[in-house]
């Protein structure tokens, strides 16, 4: 049966599949501020194995693999592995998510290479604060980036804003503006607690407060999600707008009961739920020769034993997970 059900009844359908742990930003909520030991190359898997596994992974009920990194467009070859996840049989869909500073220049040929949707990482409109937040020089590249995915045709182009207070909660209607000139699909993240990245309460502004905050100039209509693999955001229309405003409500209203996605991290690890700390050694049983079924049925038993939710944040700050930058996000 080609289905990844849990133990709560939630068919997963959607990977995560992360291409590198290197990153030519230093995010600080992604990032600790020292940095993290990358991978040498021969422990990530290699554009042979990540077919391989893919290929497996959608005969068991995967239909949407999105590329993470690190950074995914540092992984020389992109291109030419996206035209080869985009040709394995059922596969639905073919996304991948970046930091927009090398965009401009391979946004064509991903589109080419058959990725439909394109997720860009930007936390502020302000060239100085960016600097701030990803500890370098990008902000002109990004936005130039952005303009390209527009110019190029993807399906879908969505900007992913991480909101912190104190730094960041004070340009929320500047991207609601934004997301309404360019018709974008703007979505504001949760503040999550990582390895190294300094989470703490005072920093923290919720959904609600967001909401709040943009209410006061501006009109959210509900949207309903009536996609067959939906996504983790909430969504409105802007009155007035075709653009979309998103809110990722990880730790203010988490949504566990509908999760459908695993992750892959660069070095071949599953894992079912981005706070967890089990992994499942992919990598190593392909290099061992196992077969696909011994495979499969590790990716099912892995499955199986997926959470109900994800803790709270003082749980998630007990659980000194990896820095995001070594998952995928």
């Amino acid at each position: 049966m080609n289905q990844l059900t849990d133990g709560f009844n939630r068919r997963h359908t959607y990977l995560r599949l992360s291409l590198t742990d290197r990153c030519n930003l230093r995010c600080r909520y992604c990032m600790p501020p020292g940095g993290i030991e990358s991978r040498p190359k021969e422990e990530l898997l290699t554009f042979d194995e990540i077919e391989t596994l893919a290929t497996v992974l959608v005969d068991v009920g995967i239909r949407k693999i999105r590329l993470t990194g690190g950074e995914p467009l540092v992984r020389r070859g992109v291109e030419n592995l996206c035209t080869r996840l985009g040709a394995i049989p059922g596969l639905e869909a073919l996304a991948i998510s970046t930091n927009g500073v090398l965009l401009e220049e391979k946004a064509d040929a991903l589109l080419r290479a058959g990725v439909g949707q394109v997720n860009i990482s930007l936390d502020t409109l302000r060239p100085d604060r960016f600097e701030q937040v990803a500890l370098r020089s990008g902000h002109e590249s990004v936005l130039r980036g952005i303009a390209a995915a527009i110019g190029a045709g993807f399906e879908s182009v969505k900007i992913n804003t991480v909101v912190m207070k104190g730094f960041n909660d004070d340009e929320l209607l500047d991207f609601v503006d934004f997301a309404g000139k360019l018709s974008l699909n703007v979505r504001f993240i949760e503040y999550m607690p990582f390895l190294g990245n300094a989470w703490d309460r005072v920093r923290f502004l919720s959904y609600e407060q967001m909401q709040e905050i943009i209410g006061s100039r501006y009109r959210l209509v509900r949207m309903k999600d009536d996609s067959s693999m939906p996504g983790p955001a909430t969504n409105f229309r802007l009155e007035g707008s075709s653009a979309i405003i998103g809110f990722i409500t990880t730790m203010s209203q988490h949504f566990c009961d509908t999760c459908n996605r695993l992750r892959l991290t660069a070095d071949g690890k599953l894992r079912t739920c981005l706070f967890a700390n089990d992994e499942a050694d992919l990598k190593t049983l392909l290099r061992d020769g196992v077969g696909y079924a011994e495979i499969q049925r590790v990716i099912r038993a892995a499955v199986s034993l997926k959470w109900e939710k994800h803790p709270d944040a003082d749980g998630l700050l007990a659980l000194q997970n990896k820095a995001m930058v070594a998952i995928g996000g």
